[in-house]
């Protein structure tokens, strides 16, 4: 027997004080069965950093071909890739040839670093490309608070990402590699 999705459902707030940017988003996702949690939650911190009317989630890992988020305008081109982990040069580079912009959050700590000690060269022609790395730690505290409805609010001011489910309040603030 095939394992199901898990579904989630967030009300996610939004203030972003960098980008001027404030809304409320209804967000489903579905946590695909080999996905973690701290992973999916991921996928909520980086729609929070890079929210917009048009962002919206893929099929994720169900999907070789797409990102986790994407942000297409009106004529179908991709306006933003946002990746999750530690992908190839060759993903990189087909999301930069098909995107206006690419984000990249690397998460996984030791594994994470040594992953960019052997990346950041051929990374570096690739223009349209951004890399941020997300401290393990943080990525536990934010899958501690997951919940199958979650109620959340995010604060987002100098880069630094302020996530509230209500009685917890967690720091999330993505160091920038590229």
């Amino acid at each position: 027997m095939a394992l199901t999705a898990t579904i989630y459902k967030a009300a996610l707030t939004v203030s972003d004080m960098d980008r001027g940017y404030y809304a409320d988003h209804a967000l489903t996702l579905a946590q695909h069965p080999s996905e973690t949690l701290e992973r999916m939650m991921l996928r909520i911190a980086a729609f929070a950093l890079n929210a917009s009317e048009t962002l919206a989630f893929t099929r994720g890992l169900s999907a070789d071909d797409e990102p986790e988020l994407w942000q297409k305008n009106y004529s179908d081109e991709i306006e933003l890739w946002v990746e999750l982990g530690e992908p190839d040069e060759k993903r990189l580079k087909k999301a930069c040839s098909r995107a206006e912009r690419v984000v990249l959050y690397s998460y996984g700590g030791r594994a994470s670093e040594v992953w960019w000690s052997q990346i950041e060269n051929k990374l570096s022609r690739l223009d349209k490309l951004e890399v941020f790395r997300v401290d393990f730690e943080a990525l536990q505290a934010l899958a501690a608070i997951a919940a199958r409805s979650m109620q959340l609010t995010a604060t987002i001011q100098d880069g630094q990402m302020w996530l509230s489910d209500g009685p917890h309040t967690l720091l999330l603030e993505p160091q920038r590699l590229k």
